[in-house]
């Protein structure tokens, strides 16, 4: 675990870029946030062992009348993974929100100044590299610097990694309001010395996959956790009637269970890799053999969501309704098999 070193200085012309920041982009968004903040002050981890500490995984079915598509989601909300996993670790997570433009960015521009790279959340419809037009107020990224017209961002791999977009589409960004958003939501963590020991990410690994085994089995509404899974695989045998144009909304989607920064599988592959990796960490061999175990389960887990999300997206191109019912019993065994993995999880307490 070392330090990244970096300097800031602002040029004549305005410009300002922290220099030692990695840049290189993650799979999920929040993640590869984390990553960069993280990484800046001292602590390095991997990115399924940032999703896994901060209780990432859980599932969610939703649909209203205001939608134009159903939304399956794979993760905690927005935010909540960086609040549990600085909260397990014992970093310091200072939050700015405020509803003003202006007052947004003189916060954000001061901490740059002070050497210090920042998370937005933001909506990823107005960031001009952003290769999916659609809103979405969830959205996170690092920024890392400016110029007299740019933002210097870090998302995603499959967004590009190190990227930039004009100001004021990130002033846009910032301030979009509906689901998910947050008022200029800007935020830094402060890594104390104990907080990068092994034995404190050892300690923490057990607590975290406790917790989101609980919040997984004990969902406060159907459309949530495992109880969510089986809402899905009810609902989805009637999405032809459900859907505008299914030939292009299914492949919608089941492009984003796959591909939508979920590290594939609806952010399975990304848990399934945490648990492996969280295996070699901890030091009880009962812990170790029962992660191990659900690891595998997890495994299987993800290649089922693959299939789902491959079996509704035929369906669409071939028209065939049938195959939305070969997808809901895929769902279903997923259903079964999760419960029992988070069942055996939540026992490690």
């Amino acid at each position: 675990m070392t330090e990244s070193t970096s300097s800031a200085s602002e040029g004549t012309s305005g410009a300002m870029i922290l220099a030692g920041v990695n840049t290189s982009g993650g799979v999920h968004c929040e993640t590869t946030a984390l990553r960069v903040l993280l990484t800046h002050g001292g602590l390095q981890l991997s990115e399924p062992m940032l999703f896994g500490l901060g209780s990432g995984l859980s599932f969610i079915y939703w649909d209203s009348r205001q939608q134009n598509l159903p939304f399956l989601g794979g993760r905690v909300k927005p935010f909540v993974l960086s609040q549990n996993l600085t909260s397990r670790l014992g970093i310091d997570l200072r939050v700015d929100e405020t509803t003003s433009r202006r007052k947004a960015w003189d916060q954000l521009r001061e901490t740059l100044r002070d050497g210090t790279p920042v998370g937005l959340q933001l909506d990823s419809h107005d960031l001009e590299y952003f290769g999916s037009r659609v809103h979405f107020a969830g959205h996170i990224v690092a920024m890392y610097g400016y110029d007299h017209d740019r933002a210097y961002l870090v998302d995603t791999a499959q967004q590009g990694g190190a990227v930039t977009t004009s100001l004021e589409s990130l002033a846009r960004a910032r301030a979009a309001r509906g689901p998910m958003s947050a008022h200029h939501r800007a935020f830094i963590v402060n890594v104390p010395a104990d907080a990068r020991r092994p034995n404190r990410i050892r300690q923490a690994i057990v607590p975290a996959i406790v917790a989101c085994a609980k919040e997984f089995l004990a969902p406060p509404i159907a459309n949530l956790g495992n109880r969510g899974i089986v809402t899905t695989a009810e609902r989805i045998p009637s999405w032809f009637e459900r859907l505008d144009d299914p030939s292009r909304d299914l492949a919608v989607i089941a492009m984003l269970m796959e591909r939508a920064g979920t590290g594939g599988a609806l952010f399975r592959n990304l848990y399934r890799d945490f648990l492996t990796e969280s295996k070699e960490l901890v030091t009880r061999a009962s812990h170790a053999k029962l992660i191990g175990q659900n690891a595998a389960r997890f495994a299987e887990s993800a290649q089922h969501w693959t299939r789902a999300s491959e079996t509704i997206e035929r369906a669409g191109t071939t028209g065939r309704a049938d195959l939305l019912g070969e997808a809901a019993d895929t769902i279903r065994q997923i259903a079964t098999l999760e419960t029992a993995a988070m069942t055996s999880l939540a026992s490690l307490e």
